[in-house]
Formats: structure tokens, C-alpha cells, sequence
């Protein structure tokens, strides 16, 4: 949204976005979105501020681009499903869940994220959306596992908020108590819970 171009070494314009983007990325791993400023992203670049506000002109700036490349890393680092029906549908919810280094980094991005969202009305709009999106996909999962006979049949919508409800839910204990939720325990809450809907 927001053109990063900051010459590292003459023309090397490429390599020199791509900093930026590691280091947007790197201070909102590390210190949530609330720390992200147009300071720490320098400090992280090891450039100055006022180097940083040509290109992001005010913190609404630097927070679209951030929450631009939040999805970028979230779109990118989903691993697409490799079956149908109920097994897309398991695919789909664990690509959510913090069972990686990289899903919990960002998983820690959206969920201090929230904050700036709920406070914001365009981009609580723009979350809802992102959020009903996803829920989209989850039913369309859900309803081809109802056709093939995976799922009782009933709403796909409710049964994939439903399902979008609780792996949110579970990625925040994860995050707050990894040590009680550990990778191998979420994906065997989330198996639980596919088999509760099976079996209705």
C-alpha cells in the first residue's frame, strides 16, 4: 500500500523493501503490535525516523502496511488442503493454530492486533470482513463434508463458526500457556472436537 523504497546500495531498491518488511515484522513478533512504532522500526532497521516518515507519513500509515504484510505472511505461510470435505476442513483449522515457531509469531501479530482493531471502526469493518471471509471458507469445507457424508447434515454456516470459535479460542490459551498447550495437545483437542461433530 505504502511504496518502501529506500536505497541500501544504489538500485538495490528490492533488497532494501524487504528490510523494512523484516523489521515491521520482526518488532511486531517480538513486541506485539502495540509496540510497533515508526521508532523501533528504525532502531530494528538501524536507520533513522526521519528516514522512516518519508515513506510511512504518520502511524496509521506503518499500521496499514504492517497489518498488509500480516496477511501477506498469513496467506503465505498456509499450507494448502490436501484432501476434501472433513479432511479440508482439519487442514484449514490447523493452519490457524500456533503448532510452529513461524504460526506462533503470527498468531501473537493478530491476536495484539485485536486491540488496535476494536479501536479503530474502519478497521474493525475490515476485520469483520476478514473474519466472515474466513468462515466462508470453513463452511464451504463444511458443506462438502455433509455431501460426502463426513457431517450430519445441518447449517454449514453454523457449524464453521462453530469450528472458527473454538480454534480462535484454543490459539489464545496456546499462546498464553504454550507449556499446557503444547503443538501435539492442540491438534489433539482440535481431532476431539471434529469427532464431537461427526458424531452428531
Amino acid at each position: 500500500m505504502y511504496p518502501v523504497v529506500m536505497p541500501r546500495a544504489k538500485g538495490d531498491h528490492e533488497g532494501r523493501r524487504q528490510d523494512v518488511s523484516e523489521a515491521v515484522w520482526q518488532v511486531m513478533a517480538t513486541r506485539g503490535f502495540a509496540g510497533l512504532t515508526l521508532r523501533a522500526v528504525a532502531a530494528e532497521l538501524g536507520a533513522t525516523t526521519g528516514l522512516l516518515t518519508h515513506y510511512f507519513p504518520s502511524k496509521r500509515a506503518l499500521v496499514e502496511y504492517a497489518l498488509d504484510l500480516l496477511e501477506q505472511r498469513t496467506r503465505t505461510g498456509a499450507r494448502r488442503p490436501a484432501g476434501q470435505g472433513l479432511a479440508a476442513l482439519r487442514e484449514a483449522l490447523l493452519n490457524v493454530l500456533p503448532t510452529t515457531g513461524a504460526a506462533v509469531d503470527t498468531n501473537r501479530v493478530w491476536v495484539s492486533s485485536w486491540d488496535a482493531a476494536l479501536s479503530d471502526p474502519v478497521l474493525t469493518e475490515d476485520y469483520a470482513g476478514k473474519y466472515a471471509r474466513s468462515r466462508a471458507t470453513l463452511s464451504g469445507h463444511v458443506a462438502r463434508a455433509q455431501e460426502r457424508g463426513e457431517l450430519p447434515a445441518g447449517n454449514p454456516d453454523r457449524v464453521a463458526a462453530g469450528a472458527h470459535a473454538f480454534v480462535l479460542g484454543l490459539v489464545v490459551q496456546a499462546l498464553l500457556d504454550p507449556a499446557e498447550f503444547p503443538p501435539q495437545r492442540q491438534v489433539e483437542l482440535l481431532d476431539d472436537y471434529l469427532t464431537g461433530l461427526t458424531a452428531r
